[in-house]
């Protein structure tokens, strides 16, 4: 058994075959999932898990180089914008429209799809290198 770290074997199995630039998402409980790219759904009931708990979960496991968000969250859900930025710290973030975010899911390697049932909480996290 897994002692440490992401528990969820299909978390761990996309984070394990991550490459630099490549993508995953973490997801509202409402953000549309292309059928063509890998969905980890981890909504048991609304706002479990959180999405900021599942985002800490990912980043203490990736290594992420860029993150991008939609802008409508700054107006829309400012104190989770707010906390994401805390969570992301010196991480480069990108803002596009929540239209733009949605085209970039079909990129994407996998989305896990949380409980969070509170407008624009999705983000996409690209992959950097351990190594400089």
């Amino acid at each position: 058994m897994k002692k440490l770290g992401i528990l969820n074997s299909e978390i761990t199995s996309v984070l394990g075959r991550l490459g630099h630039t490549d993508c995953i998402v973490i997801a509202d409980c409402g953000l549309p999932i292309p059928d063509s790219v890998k969905r980890i759904d981890l909504a048991l009931m609304p706002g479990l898990p959180s999405f900021m708990d599942t985002l800490g979960a990912v980043l203490a496991d990736m290594e992420v180089e860029k993150a991008i968000i939609a802008t409508e969250i700054l107006t829309h859900n400012a104190e989770l914008h707010s906390r994401t930025l805390t969570q992301l710290g010196n991480i480069t973030i990108e803002e596009v429209s929540h239209e733009q975010l949605k085209a970039l899911t079909h990129k994407a390697k996998a989305v896990i799809r949380t409980g969070e049932a509170t407008p624009y909480a999705n983000i996409i996290l690209q992959a950097g290198v351990i190594f400089k």
